[in-house]
């Protein structure tokens, strides 16, 4: 049982194919993992040839992966992008993530693509601005999928295990997390009894598709067996889509 988005489970079904794999809300969908069109995977590929990776964001459905040649996480992408042989990389679905990883790897030439993630993409300068000005000892603690910008004031940029991870290791005591706000249950937790102190945007930004899986869901999932995983595409599909997963799980490995 995956408490996740649709794209989750799909991923999840994708690498263990002959496992039962189970949403609790089968409606809990990531609005990012749809923006990309065919149209401009085709027109990238047409221009660059052999020379062109499609690099694929996991936040990212099925068919979209079958587009793509590999997959990456906000933790992995920096990484797996510098190491790829091609010189041309077109970055799906985040338009962020991929300005971001085209900044640390600026001997590559990063296409970007129109997607956001709507959670981060309108959290504003503003409000990190306002944030330090109201806790000025804080670390600004970001998530790659927000703009440039806002990453411009933070302190740390990395995924949500990446921050969970700076936040407990760290030496100060107060920190502004730039992420949405289910990660302030985890980072508690791990800094529990230290006195460390997580402040947010004056708007919080929550992820309103997580947060339709709740504990009843959870529990009816697992009485009833109900949300079972079905990959939506042809099996020729499915497996490109798991061949992207794959190669991204072997880049990671290295």
């Amino acid at each position: 049982v995956l408490c996740g988005v649709e794209f989750m489970g799909e991923s999840a079904k994708l690498l263990n194919p002959t496992k039962t794999v189970l949403l609790p809300e089968p409606g809990a969908d990531c609005p990012m993992a749809h923006m990309v069109k065919r149209e401009t995977v085709d027109a990238a590929r047409a221009e660059y040839g052999d020379d062109l990776a499609v690099v694929c964001y996991v936040n990212s459905t099925v068919e979209i992966k079958s587009w793509s040649d590999v997959c990456v996480t906000s933790s992995n992408a920096v990484k797996i992008v510098s190491e790829l042989p091609q010189q041309h990389i077109l970055f799906i679905p985040d338009q962020n993530l991929g300005r971001f990883v085209a900044e640390q790897v600026p001997q590559k030439h990063v296409i970007l693509n129109n997607g956001y993630c709507p959670r981060h993409h309108i959290i504003t300068v503003e409000q990190i601005v306002d944030a330090t000005e109201a806790h000025p000892d804080a670390l600004v603690l970001a998530h790659p999928e927000c703009k440039a910008d806002v990453l411009a004031e933070a302190d740390y940029i990395g995924s949500t295990a990446g921050i969970i991870k700076y936040a407990e290791e760290s030496d100060a005591s107060e920190f502004i997390i730039v992420t949405v706000r289910g990660v302030l249950y985890e980072l508690e937790r791990r800094c529990q009894g230290t006195g460390k102190k997580f402040y947010f945007p004056v708007v919080q930004p929550t992820c309103v598709n997580m947060d339709l899986i709740t504990l009843e869901k959870l529990v009816r999932c697992l009485e009833t067996g109900e949300g079972e995983v079905q990959i939506g595409v042809s099996d020729e599909a499915a497996d490109q889509a798991k061949l992207t997963l794959d190669r991204m799980l072997e880049y990671a490995a290295r």
